[in-house]
């Protein structure tokens, strides 16, 4: 597959997923009202919308231009660094799961690695990619790490447990 193909897919698809999370969000208004809870919903949201922007970005700098893309990678990396380091410490003193614990901190490892690569792009050629190639699988990894924080999530990890008591109890 082209590379720019695949940004466009995947960019198209991040959004799909930010937009699926609002609608799992807004069934759940509960989740929005306790700090914690907050926190962990929008660090999901993250997880989506960063990797969205990125891919966007990649169609736009491409091979072409790619000060557009590595620029935008890098900071976008660090935001999505900084704030899933944040919240990793929040939820420690929030009492949140540790079941989230490992997920986000490979979250935050991946975030840096992108920001890496878009810092010094011939560190791809390393492993035999183009910096777009080698970029667009930490995001596939970044995305399936949202995934399985979704799920996490869902399933009741980082809630405390009345929460997820009254969720069950309205399905």
């Amino acid at each position: 597959m082209d590379v720019s193909t695949f940004y466009a897919l995947f960019a198209a698809t991040c959004f799909t997923l930010v937009g699926l999370w609002w609608n799992v969000v807004q069934g759940h208004a509960d989740w929005l009202r306790l700090p914690p809870l907050r926190r962990i919903v929008g660090g999901v949201y993250l997880s989506f919308l960063l990797p969205a922007a990125m891919g966007l970005f990649a169609q736009v700098g491409g091979s072409e231009t790619p000060g557009v893309w590595r620029a935008s990678f890098v900071v976008l990396a660090v935001v999505g660094c900084v704030s899933t380091l944040r919240l990793l410490a929040r939820g420690r003193r929030d009492a949140a799961s540790g079941l989230l614990s490992p997920a986000m901190g490979a979250a935050a490892g991946i975030y840096a690695l992108i920001a890496v690569v878009g810092a010094a792009p011939e560190v791809a050629g390393a492993i035999g990619l183009s910096a777009l190639q080698a970029e667009a699988v930490l995001l596939i990894l970044l995305v399936m790490l949202g995934h399985g924080l979704v799920w996490r999530f869902l399933a009741g990890a980082g809630r405390p447990a009345d929460a997820g008591d009254r969720a069950s109890q309205r399905d």
